[in-house]
Parts: structure tokens; sequence; C-alpha cells
């Protein structure tokens, strides 16, 4: 098991004193077992509630991620040749090792995320459910047929797998976002390779072991563990055929333009800047209510957090801030080990200092700062990565902290005088990835629907995350490539259509024809 782990010590600088520590030293998944990383180059992961090391990951070199998708070449035929309903109960015996061991992979994501282990079990669930859908796998590859196409023809169509594939995951979903990437792959038949976020990789390393004890061959789950090197390798590799990513915008355009321009397929999903438009009708408690669970969960670190507020119309905004500015004051912040706090600490020291950053910014471009965050300390854990929830009245469309994402505990308000301008903001905003409407009005949320330029939209829904048998995927600059994630669009993703036209002569002989074949 990983939580056994290998050790190494290493010199820790305290104060003048110098001190051994023992610390878990995570290395790779490749066929079927723990490997040891030979690169030489290592990444200290924290634990955000102390700021401390707590283990290193090895990082992959390229000669390493070339042996892991070798392995996975090896293995992948025998697996595609498996029949469907064998694979998928290997997927359903996962769902039940995932079950029996949910508390144990929550605390993984807890400790080196730093999400609330409630938080974490969310995360881990919603990954289960993509699982749980790729259990459908046999009905999902079926083809079409075309009895009596033409004059003793028959026409035929079968989704096969495409081979080898590969996902790069982000550290803010270490469950979540790794099931959605492989489960429908490996269902379809293919061999993957999954490079997780170096910040959090132990829930990825534990659910490779989790699918190899549920019967899944050696080879057929690989986790490299690696930085922009590994990301680079898959990038280059012959032998890999898709890759799905999710992460920044900017890094999302880098691994789509690098993965098409060497013939793969490509999914990437980059950044948000989701907003919640609050109606004049709407039921001002709901709202806030949604508000604070969707913009400060998880301390923020969601790409579909709602960071953004529009309230319409002068009287919804006092009301909405009135409301918001004692609720932020009191979240409970704490250990990620704490089932009752709000939220925990931040991933990293960067994450933090980037979200003060950001705070400071939106002060000097002129929003009020109606509740300042950057002063909270968790008492015992002054060096944890804790930041108290932030909140920004009249922020403007040409400020940075409107346009960039923030990717932390900060909410800012965007008056808009009417609907329109709500609508307009949506809709002009460089991303597209979720929004959501608060109202009582089935015209306005009908038309708001059909109108905004997004990809994911909830009515009264603060975060539309659609369910694992629908499509998940933004718009504009929150995503690039043709198919989304989950549902029926991540089985057309792994897999390739070959289409037969088939006859069986009676022997009569027609000679040959030199025009175009047609059915008439």
């Amino acid at each position: 098991m990983l939580m056994g782990g290998l050790f190494r010590s290493y010199i820790q600088q305290n104060g003048n004193q110098r001190e051994f520590k023992m610390v878990k030293e995570i290395g790779h998944f490749i066929g079927g077992k723990q490997v040891k990383g030979t690169s030489g180059r290592f990444a200290d992961i924290f634990n955000p509630n102390t700021g401390e090391v707590q283990a290193k990951v090895a990082l992959a070199s390229k000669a390493e991620m070339r042996a892991a998708v070798e392995n996975a070449k090896a293995a992948q035929p025998a697996w595609a040749a498996k029949n469907p309903q064998f694979r998928a109960r290997v997927m359903m015996k996962f769902l039940d090792l995932a079950a029996k061991h949910k508390e144990e992979l929550a605390t993984l994501i807890s400790m080196e995320h730093g999400k609330t282990v409630p938080d974490a079990l969310g995360d881990l669930q919603r990954g289960v459910e993509v699982a749980e859908f790729a259990c459908g796998v046999p009905h999902l590859l079926k083809g079409e047929f075309s009895d009596g196409a033409g004059p003793g023809i028959d026409m035929y169509s079968m989704r096969q797998a495409l081979g080898v594939v590969a996902g790069i995951t982000p550290f803010n979903f270490p469950a979540m976002i790794p099931l959605w990437k492989c489960a429908p792959a490996i269902a379809a038949g293919n061999a993957f390779i999954m490079k997780p976020s170096e910040r959090d990789p132990s829930c990825p390393m534990r659910i490779a072991e989790l699918f190899l004890e549920a019967g899944l061959p050696p080879g057929i789950l690989n986790v490299v563990n690696g930085d922009k090197e590994s990301v680079d390798a898959i990038l280059n590799d012959p032998d890999i055929k898709a890759v799905g990513f999710v992460g920044s915008t900017a890094i999302a355009q880098y691994v789509y333009a690098g993965a098409t321009a060497t013939g793969k397929r490509a999914q990437c999903f980059g950044g948000a800047k989701n907003h919640m438009v609050i109606m004049p009708d709407a039921d001002m408690n709901q709202a806030v209510d949604a508000l604070i669970g969707a913009g400060y969960g998880s301390a923020g670190e969601r790409c579909m957090a709602i960071s953004v507020a529009v309230p319409v119309g002068e009287g919804t905004a006092n009301a909405l801030i009135d409301k918001l500015v004692p609720r932020v004051e009191k979240l409970k912040i704490g250990l990620s080990t704490d089932r009752e706090a709000d939220y925990g600490p931040l991933v990293t020291k960067q994450a933090l200092d980037r979200v003060k950053s950001y705070i400071d910014i939106g002060v000097k471009e002129g929003a009020t700062l109606k509740v300042d965050g950057r002063g909270f300390k968790m008492q015992g854990y002054e060096n944890g990565y804790f930041l108290g929830g932030s909140l920004f009245d009249n922020v403007t469309k040409d400020m940075r902290i409107y346009k960039e994402e923030i990717f932390g505990p900060v909410l800012g308000v965007l008056r808009a005088k009417t609907y329109d301008e709500a609508l307009g903001l949506c809709n002009d905003h460089e991303y597209g990835n979720g929004v959501a409407i608060y109202t009582r009005d089935g015209d306005a949320a009908r038309d708001f629907a059909s109108k905004v330029q997004v990809g994911m939209v909830g009515v009264n829904v603060p975060i539309p995350v659609p369910l694992a048998y629908h499509t998940f995927g933004g718009w504009k600059a929150s995503s690039f490539g043709d198919l989304n994630q989950h549902g029926p669009d991540s089985i057309r993703f792994y897999t390739k259509t070959k289409t037969v036209t088939s006859r069986w002569p009676s022997g009569t002989k027609e000679g040959a024809q030199f025009s175009i074949p047609t059915m008439r």
C-alpha cells in the first residue's frame, strides 16, 4: 500500500538548528507496482495546515515517461480484447473498493490539498459517479447496423479503443478529475497514463492501487508524477493518441497546441470567472446561502466557484451586501481535518501569496473591500496557508480582479443596473465555464439560459456541475477541443469509429465496376 510508502531523510533548517526528518518519498505507479523515481529530481509536498514538508514526490524524466508508455502499449491490446462486460465488472469492483476506502482517500486529499474531509469526500464521490457511468460501457460502445443497405450489402459501425491515452490533472480535485479522465478511457479498452499534480499525488497513486486490486491488469493504469518535462514528454510521445487536461487557460492552450501539433486528440479545460446574477425578485436568503457556499467552499479553489456576484438594481445590491458581510465575517476557517470548518487552508504558500496579491490589487484599483481576510491567522498554525474570506463591492469590469481568475476565497460584487447589462457581463467575459441566475421569474430564467454564452448554466443552482451522464465543459477561453468531459462525450473522445460495408456474393460474376459505387 502507498500508506506504507518509501521514506528518506532530509535536512530542514529550523531557525539556527538543522534537524533530520523522515518523510515519505512518492515515486510512480508503473506496470502494476510502485517504482522509485530515477531522475534525481523531487518536488516538496507541503502540509497546508502547518507549512511543513510532509513528503517528496519524484519528477519523472522523459525516459521514465517513455518506459511507462511502452509498458502501457504492451498491455493495452489484451485489455481491449476483453469483452466490455468484463471491463465493466472490473469497474464495479473498483467502485466497491472506493466505497470501502473512502475515508482513507479523503484523508489523503485533505492532508495534501487542504480541503476539509467532508469536501474531499464530495471530491471523491463526483469522481466515483463517472466510474459508475463507465460501467455502462457495453451499451455505450454499441455501434449501428443497417440491414440491406444495398443489393446484398450490410453496413455496420463499431467503436474501438484508441490505444494509449493520457490525462494531465490539476491539484484542486485529486480524485474527481483523475477519475473523470481514466474511468471512461479504461472502460473503453484503452491503457491510461495519468500525470497528476505534483502538489497532491497520493490519492491518484492510491486509486491506481485500488484499480489493480479490482482486477485491472498491470500496465493499464500508470501514474507518472512530474512537472513540465513530463507534460512535454506526453505531448511529444508518438504512441499516446489522446490527451485530456484540466488547469489554467494558459497551460490548457499550451497542451492543446502541443497535442494537436503531433496529431493527438485533445480536450483541454482552462480557467473560469463564474458569475451569479441575482434578480430583484430572487429569494435573497437563498442567494446569499448559495454565494457563501459556492464562493468560499474549498477556499475558492474550484473551477466552478462563483467569484462574481451581479445583483440587478441598487436595491438588490444593497440588500445583498447587507446580508453577505456578516456571513463572510463569520466564516469558520479551520484545519483540513476539522469536519465542522467551512473551509481549510490553501494548497501552497505560493497560492496564498497569489490570492493576497489580488486583494492588494483590488484595493489599488478602487474596489471597496468590505471584508478583508488577509490578516487571518490560525492559532497554533501560524505557518499554515490560511486566508480569511474577503468580499469586494463596487467592482467594475475593467478591474483585474474582475478579468482574471483569483482562485481563492474572494468574492467580488459588480452592480448591474438592468438584466440586459448583467447578461452582457456574462457574455462579454473572456471565460465561459459556469454561470448561475437566481430568480423566481420563469421567463427571465428561460431567456437567460437561452442567451448566455457559457457552457454550464444554473437556474437557482449555484455550482451547475452536470451529473455524470451529462457532459461537462465550458465555452470560450475555458475550453479547447470539440468533446467534453464525462457523459457520452467521454466515450466518443476515447474511441474511434470504424464503419464496415459487407457483402457475401452468391458466386455470380458481375465484372469490374469503374464508376463510384452507389446503392441505386
